[in-house]
């Protein structure tokens, strides 16, 4: 069925009655805001996700009675628009390939996008068409973009205050860094690696004892340097170069990078590691020398190349030298075998309570390493040894001043200790790799110079932020932890540019605010942006004392207005509606915003705005993927949020998305899914029309359990929402609701239209254009904004729950059996005897089997069958039985013409056609079944 007409027809009634326009009432508020999406591209279904649970959370508020907010505008800032507009000037293949085949855009308007300002008008409209045909209930008066003046003048004033707080501040910090562009990179200015973090190793400086050549060996874990036995070179080219006036042996990698570590680097000459084979470096903590052996598992692509090798703690290096012992490996590089006896583990970490006194050889065991060929095992081997000494692990007597302290502690003082003494140095790396620019340039690691930070690592900044974090809710609960994680390893971050779209810094205007530095606290712009849409505000009327009285009632009116040029009640209505709205309620949003973007907005309302105004809580979902394969906006497979819509009409693609995962959950968008999703809306559509407009007969004990199981629906789908789990409030609200109705139906049920109003609105959430253009068979009024239905625990018949349920397990029961008997024709039921169901009632108020069997025995003719009430004893209790009390006979007998239409058997209840051995299996509320 093609839905395309109802959706635009209540598309056009929602924006002609502005139904979703709300403006400062005596209601209670609600505000939720979503991530604005990057026009670099048309939305995708990665949008659709994020965007559609935040419209059903919005439409749910909205139902329960409140004065809902649900805004949004578009970012633009930052250099991949300008790039994007640039490959387009060129007629760049891949791009136009890309934009053509997976963004949907007309060749013809494509090759016209050719500055940025043409890119951004282009997909600002197409991103408003596609949210407005998909139906949010988006309040569209506040729309704006980043590169308005308006907001610019928003975002000075921010960085002002920060700037006047001490929390942005100028120096040499590493930053992702594009050489092509000159300029540091952010998440979105990447086409991979966009989750990539940088990463500091600790270099400790390993020489000859003869000479000065250093060998930097450059590890993630300092503390363990008191163990190290050896150490790695790969077998392959290096450079000698001299680093800050040192000779370094580093790999080819390593050399290139050191040149943008903000250090003097000098080539010297290439050189084959295996000259170092089998000599001797000096370790700089302990003194002991220590030989140079080959490992082919060392990356020359990672830090500088040299690794330092710790058996004990370190599963990689414990695994390479057990393989040196099986092969002939030292023999190929003439070192003598002799060498093993050195290498054996030296243990530095002690854990209460674990088995191996070698926690390497530990983790290998447990996992069945055999060689180093299992880089995967050997990977979370790694991983689980770094944990558990991490968090539990205290340094031994072996470390020195060390000795007692907390592996935790002791990594950063041992770092620390290791550059005073001049024999340590650091090293700035990615945390995965590659990293590639939208210009298709791979990045680097830049240490950069004057450059302006913001100082996310000032511990009084982040104690706030994590004391805050307790008290705010995040949802799901344990995704919390993921958070304090992220805030504890929060670095101070660059926030300026010198290239692409964006404010310029107010004090110094050569650079730019980059563009995750610019959306931290955009939520609070939603309130002004309203006033300036209608030309009640001009850029001009922005200054400080504006923003200083709208966010924080900070000055005088009098004065305010006359500094700004805007009438003082303007100024007291903008002052109103902030205080109203503020702090955001919700804050929805892609996990893959959890370690900036959402960082970012905690830390800025949390050192800009009083306590009263910071956010109340952050939901996260998961990713999209299509038939299976991850989506790129850059290189395809992409679903654009249009062509989903176009195809399968707004309610099932929101259906689709909302039902396809829950929480942090990944979703697969696939064809077949969505195409049965759209067969089952469309089911509705059939029985409303068939069942609404029906007046109600007279109502009996299936009506009344219709009813009774329809309220469980209301009452399950409730706390789902409320909990933010939309796969579980559709599968409630829709797909139990029709087996439910599917069964009433079936049973001969004739008045559905009993709960079809309850139905719709609580579907309405999820698939709100069918559920209007059905509501409005009957009524005159917006089932948007008709109250959500509540539940009534005095409809809940328990008794008709059980009785339909037992119908529905002896009928399947029967179909099972049937299965196995050719030409069956006739089912035999037998009930469970009265002796049974004493007895259960005796197990129900005894609970324990002693007991109840001494109460049973009481009885002198369940005495002569003792044998066989202890049987069916043990089976109660083996089973857990749950015994209902219900009039098995009864209910079978009223429904027997039912229960013969859907076997497809004649029904008997004459036992002594049963043989004894099957009659006797017959339990309370699971009688015996005899197919002959």
């Amino acid at each position: 069925m093609n839905f395309k007409e109802i959706e635009e027809k209540w598309q056009r009634e929602w924006e002609n009655h502005g139904i979703f326009q709300p403006d400062r009432s005596e209601k209670e508020k609600f505000f939720i805001t979503i991530p604005y999406p990057y026009l670099n591209g048309n939305l995708h279904a990665g949008h659709t996700r994020t965007f559609t649970i935040g419209d059903a959370v919005a439409r749910y508020k909205r139902m329960l009675g409140y004065n809902v907010l649900f805004p949004m505008g578009f970012h633009v800032t930052g250099t991949p628009i300008i790039g994007l507009a640039e490959l387009i000037a060129k007629r760049d293949e891949r791009t136009i390939d890309v934009y053509t085949r997976y963004h949907d855009v007309p060749y013809e308007e494509l090759i016209k996008l050719t500055t940025p300002e043409k890119v951004v008008e282009y997909f600002s409209k197409e991103a408003e068409r596609a949210l407005k045909m998909i139906g949010y209930s988006i309040d569209w008066r506040r729309k704006f973009t980043t590169m308005d003046e308006s907001y610019q003048r928003f975002i000075e004033w921010q960085y002002w205050k920060l700037k006047e707080m001490g929390l942005i501040v100028k120096g040499s910090h590493p930053v992702r860094y594009c050489p092509h562009d000159d300029n540091p990179v952010e998440d979105h200015d990447l086409l991979a690696g966009e989750s990539a973090t940088i990463v500091e190793f600790t270099v400790i400086k390993f020489r000859f004892e003869d000479n000065d050549l250093v060998f930097p060996c450059a590890t993630l874990r300092p503390e363990t340097v008191f163990g190290v036995t050896n150490i790695w070179l790969k077998p392959a080219s290096y450079v000698k170069a001299y680093v800050d006036g040192e000779k370094w042996i580093i790999s080819k990698e390593a050399f290139e990078k050191l040149k943008y570590a903000g250090k003097e680097v000098e080539f010297i000459e290439e050189v084959d590691a295996k000259e170092f084979f089998g000599r001797r470096v000096v370790n700089p903590v302990t003194k002991r020398k220590v030989p140079i052996l080959p490992a082919e598992f060392v990356d020359t692509d990672n830090a500088t190349g040299v690794v330092m090798s710790v058996p004990a703690h370190a599963p990689f290096d414990y695994v390479a030298i057990q393989d040196f012992r099986k092969s002939q490996t030292l023999e190929k590089y003439g070192i003598p075998r002799q060498i093993l006896e050195e290498l054996k583990p030296v243990v530095l970490i002690r854990i209460e309570g674990e088995n191996y006194p070698i926690p390497a050889e530990g983790a290998v065991k447990e996992l069945n390493i055999e060689s180093q060929r299992s880089v995967d095992l050997l990977d979370k081997a790694t991983k689980m040894v770094y944990k558990k000494e991490f968090h539990k692990g205290i340094m031994l007597e072996n470390t020195g001043k060390y000795s007692g302290m907390k592996v935790s502690l002791a990594k950063d003082i041992v770092h620390d200790d290791l550059i005073k003494a001049g024999v340590g140095d650091v090293f700035y790396e990615f945390s995965e790799k590659p990293v590639i620019c939208r210009c298709g340039t791979k990045c680097v690691v830049k240490v950069v110079e004057d450059q302006w930070f913001l100082n996310y690592s000032r511990r009084e900044w982040k104690e706030k932020v994590l004391e805050w974090l307790e008290e705010m809710e995040i949802i799901p609960e344990y995704y919390k932890e993921e958070f304090r994680n992220k805030i504890e390893w929060l670095k101070d971050k660059a926030c300026a540019r010198r290239k692409g779209l964006g404010t310029r810094i107010p004090w110094d205007r050569e650079w730019l605010i980059e563009s995750l530095s610019d959306s931290t606290i955009y939520m609070a712009y939603y309130i002004i942006s309203r006033y300036i849409n209608d030309g009640l505000i001009k850029p001009e009327n922005l200054t400080p004392e504006f923003f200083d009285f709208i966010f924080f009632g900070k000055g005088d009116l009098k004065e305010v207005s006359s500094k700004t040029g805007v009438e003082e009640n303007l100024l007291n209505e903008i002052r109103e509606d902030f205080e109203y709205w503020y702090p955001v309620d919700l804050r929805s949003s892609g996990k893959d915003l959890v370690a900036n973007h959402l960082l970012f907005f905690l830390f800025h309302h949390i050192a800009l705005f009083p306590r009263k105004y910071w956010p109340r809580s952050i939901a996260i979902n998961g990713f999209v993927s299509l038939e299976g394969k991850k989506m790129s906006k850059s290189k395809g497979p992409l679903l654009t949020l249009k062509r989903a819509v176009m195809e399968f009409g707004a309610d099932v693609t929101r259906m689709y998305i909302l039902h396809a995962s829950e929480y942090e959950s990944d979703a697969d968008w696939k064809r077949r899914d969505v195409e049965n999703l759209s067969a089952h809306l469309a089911r509705l559509y059939t029985l409303a029309k068939k069942h609404y407009l029906k007046d109600v007969d007279e109502i009996d004990d299936l009506d009344r359990w219709l009813i009774s199981r329809f309220q469980r629906a209301i009452k399950d789908t409730r706390d789902a929402m409320d909990k933010l789990q939309t796969r579980r409030a559709v599968n409630t609200a829709f797909f139990e609701v029709m087996a439910d109705v599917r069964w009433y139906l079936r049973r001969g049920g004739k008045n559905l239209a009993l709960i079809f109003d309850d139905w719709l609105k609580l579907l309405t959430p999820f698939t709100p254009h069918i559920c209007e253009e059905i509501w409005h068979w009957k009524h005159d009024s917006f089932i948007s904004l008709e109250k959500y239905p509540e539940y009534d625990k005095s409809k809940v018949n328990e008794q008709l729950e059980t009785a339909e349920e037992y119908l529905r397990t002896l009928i399947e029961d029967i179909k099972e059996i049937k299965k196995f008997v050719s030409d069956a024709r006739k089912a035999y039921i037998v009930f469970a005897e009265e002796w049974k169901r004493k007895a259960v009632e005796v197990v129900k108020r005894t609970g324990n089997m002693s007991e109840a069997m001494k109460e049973l025995m009481s009885d002198e003719r369940l005495r002569n069958m003792a044998k066989e009430v202890q049987s069916f004893l043990k089976r109660i209790f083996k089973e857990g039985y749950d015994f209902a009390e219900i009039d098995e006979r009864k209910i079978v007998m009223n429904a027997k013409e039912f229960i013969e239409s859907e076997t497809g058997l004649v029904l008997d209840f004459n036992e002594e056609r049963v043989p004894e051995d099957r009659r006797r299996i017959a339990m309370p509320g699971r009688p015996a079944i005899y197919i002959q």
